[in-house]
């Protein structure tokens, strides 16, 4: 690919760089005062959807459960205005739906039952563990694949956006208190491959300037790269993006945070790949003789060393 114009990317590093850090706090902070709103997955409870003949009032739903003494309530429109998910804390009981349909007929209404689930609470701690136990080897498994295929500096700054990318998301969950269920934590690590798989095409160009290039300026030399590979990753986010946003739009209440999750992800993906590897990569020091391959030892090398009597 011929590049017709070189941008100058890391002329604003260091505003990206402080930006990310305000970002990173930001969700540190939300992460620690507020914590996340788990959802019934991890903290576990009863989730029944009831269907309504005309449009059905929520607030008057969540009233009446309120009332009842049900914990955590939580009523939502799923689907259509006469479908309604609640979701509340509970023990485990199979006539917990039965007796959730009693208390909405004696206040007048007459909903049909859809559905019953019911999350134990030892379930749902076992499920977030795992889940945070399947990130961190998602990024220790990266950390290695990345050392082999480049080199240990790259290998960090992958690691080093993907974490970056995580957090952020995380708290953004927890600083605006959005529900965050398996499907969010499926989202996070759909993350992880998107931004692994740009940050992989930005390090494979990074490395070709670097052992091409004439240059001894690492920043000149990454922006070349990431100029060579700006059109693809607008093409790539904007796409992958437009999918996201049509999963919000039409894709219901079920998935909604799942899509929301992603589309952070995509924006805070790219905008990582672009400047939070480059940014460690010059923290670290990278040179065009890093990347230069090592030259092998001649044959005159190997024949000084020998004994007398083998060299004649």
């Amino acid at each position: 690919m011929i590049i017709t114009k070189v941008l100058p990317f890391m002329k604003y590093r260091k505003a990206a760089l402080a930006l990310s850090v305000a970002l990173l706090l930001l969700s540190i902070v939300a992460i620690a005062v507020r914590g996340l709103n788990f959802g019934l997955d991890f903290t576990g409870g009863a989730l029944i959807e009831v269907r309504y003949q005309q449009e059905a009032n929520i607030s008057e739903i969540r009233q009446i459960l309120t009332d009842a003494d049900y914990r955590d309530v939580m009523v939502q429109p799923f689907g259509s205005v006469n479908d309604v998910l609640i979701r509340f804390q509970a023990d485990d009981n199979p006539d917990i739906a039965i007796e959730v349909l009693q208390h909405l007929r004696d206040a007048g209404h007459n909903p049909e039952l859809m559905r019953n689930e019911f999350v134990g609470p030892q379930v749902g701690e076992e499920l977030r563990e795992q889940g945070g136990l399947g990130l961190l080897t998602a990024l220790l498994v990266v950390m290695i694949y990345i050392a082999f295929r480049f080199q240990y500096r790259f290998a960090i700054g992958a690691v080093a956006a993907l974490a970056h990318d995580i957090i952020i998301i995380v708290g953004f969950f927890a600083l605006f208190q959005v529900e965050f269920d398996l499907t969010v934590l499926a989202a996070l690590l759909a993350i992880i491959g998107y931004s692994l798989n740009d940050t992989i095409v930005v390090s494979d160009r990074i490395r070709e300037e670097f052992t091409t290039s004439r240059e001894d300026d690492s920043e000149k030399i990454i922006d070349v790269a990431l100029s060579g590979t700006l059109s693809r990753t607008i093409i790539t986010s904007l796409t992958t993006a437009m999918v996201v946003v049509a999963l919000m739009i039409f894709g219901g209440s079920m998935i909604y945070s799942f899509a929301e999750a992603l589309l952070i992800g995509v924006i805070v993906g790219t905008y990582s790949s672009l400047y939070v590897v480059t940014n460690v990569l010059l923290l670290m020091k990278l040179k065009r003789e890093d990347m230069m391959p090592k030259e092998l030892p001649k044959e005159d090398d190997f024949t000084e060393e020998l004994p007398s009597w083998l060299k004649d």
